[in-house]
């Protein structure tokens, strides 16, 4: 019997969610920017830190499903998440405002 190599397989799920939290940092960060939001805003919005802002943007936080509905909200946009092989895409598209 063969015994699966789990410690690759480990490895790989590490590289991924690395990648996953990086993507989701980098769109938070540019979103925040296309709005001109300083962190402390952005922070008020979604009725968190400074601290928490910053560490989500630094790829230093565990995000959940809730959270990222409350940072798309505070973002004014919908979260748009692809996750295929190592290319995990993350972005948030801004709504629009009927005319």
């Amino acid at each position: 019997m063969v015994e699966p190599d789990v410690s690759r397989h480990s490895v790989t799920d590490a590289r991924t969610e690395i990648r996953l939290a990086m993507a989701l940092a980098e769109a938070v960060y540019r979103r925040r920017i296309d709005l001109r939001l300083a962190q402390a805003e952005l922070a008020d919005r979604a009725r968190l830190t400074r601290v928490e802002i910053s560490r989500i943007e630094g790829s230093d936080a565990t995000l959940s499903l809730p959270l990222m509905m409350v940072l798309a909200r505070a973002l004014e946009a919908s979260l748009r998440v692809s996750i295929d092989d190592d290319n995990p895409q993350v972005s948030f598209v801004p709504h629009v405002d009927p005319v």
